[in-house]
């Protein structure tokens, strides 16, 4: 496998127009470092400009017009080719259509937006009129996650844009699209490349650690660990960052021993392997910095390997707990 600095994130657009903005994360997505590639353009438009850039660029496209369609007719249709494609994440590249709460949710965490204000002011249509007309010094764009809520979703950043005396909404939008098509890429790149780092991925371990009962961060040999039990307690969780000269950045959990061991890892080499030294021992390596980690497993996991090393008095609480 390769290291997290080779990894691409597969990314589909989806667009209605010129594609501008599309062309703009494509761009970035050819230089060097990366974090994904694009691998379908897709539209509600057959006969979307955007759709030749694509072509003209080597990126597979899709198209199935919407009008006439039921909403999740069409969706559904939709939704069936940017699954096929491999997209982990979906990038909306002004696509022109409200896309309804199940389709929203069926990419929930991994579908990004891009705004042509200074959210959460002026949502919808026509906000650099009413940006003007409000008397703002500042226009602008934000990049945000999608949610089910019209230009509602978590912020991943902005950019202001002096609005100058004799602006109208058009000559402030084509200094406003200029804006986007720095901040798009850059964010987007740092959103969907987090889940490769190892910073993030142990953050996010680490939360899940913590929420074992008595669970408390700890070094060992030189690494980020998770104890539970108090002095005389035990580790259930280790984190490595490519231990060793390994190419995982992993978690260490604990199996029944190392038989265990050797069949998961030679089973389903993808995610799990034999860590040096530990493997012994009745450890085995979740692979993290990979495509599609199941995080529910992971948590399993880890819960798993706090049962077999955790004091009595806190499985027996912890067993009681939830059976409410």
């Amino acid at each position: 496998m390769p290291d997290g600095s080779e990894l691409k994130v597969k990314v589909a657009c989806l667009l209605s127009g010129n594609g501008t903005t599309m062309s703009a994360l494509l761009f970035q997505s050819r230089l060097p470092g990366c974090p994904y590639e694009i691998v379908l353009v897709a539209s509600n438009r057959p006969d979307a400009p955007g759709l030749k850039i694509a072509e003209a660029e080597g990126i597979a496209t899709f198209a199935h017009p919407s009008k006439g369609m039921d909403r999740r007719e069409h969706e559904e249709i939709m939704d069936a080719a940017l699954r096929e494609s491999g997209a982990e994440y979906l990038a909306l590249c002004g696509y022109m259509r409200i896309l309804t709460e199940d389709f929203v949710a069926g990419w929930e965490g991994r579908m990004v937006n891009t705004h042509p204000s200074l959210l959460p002011k002026y949502k919808g249509l026509d906000t650099h009129q009413r940006a003007i007309d409000a008397g703002d010094k500042f226009g602008g764009c934000s990049i945000h996650l999608v949610t089910a809520e019209l230009d509602g979703g978590p912020l991943l950043g902005q950019v202001p844009v002096a609005i100058l005396p004799d602006d109208t909404a058009d000559s402030l939008a084509a200094r406003v699209i200029l804006a986007e098509y720095q901040l798009y890429p850059r964010l987007f790149a740092e959103y969907v490349g987090r889940q490769y780092r190892a910073d993030w991925l142990l953050e996010k371990v680490s939360k899940l650690a913590l929420a074992q009962p008595e669970a408390e961060h700890r070094e060992s040999h030189g690494s980020p660990a998770w104890h539970t039990g108090g002095k005389s307690g035990k580790f259930f969780a280790h984190f490595l960052d490519q231990f060793h000269g390994t190419e995982h950045i992993s978690i260490l959990v604990k199996t029944s021993g190392p038989d265990e061991v050797i069949g998961l890892s030679e089973t389903a080499p993808e995610t799990y392997f034999k860590p040096a030294y530990y493997g012994a021992s009745g450890w085995v390596g979740i692979i993290l910095n990979r495509p599609g980690v199941d995080w529910d497993l992971v948590t399993e996991w880890i819960e798993r390997s706090w049962r077999m090393v955790a004091p009595k008095r806190l499985t027996k609480l912890h067993d009681a707990a939830d059976q409410f």
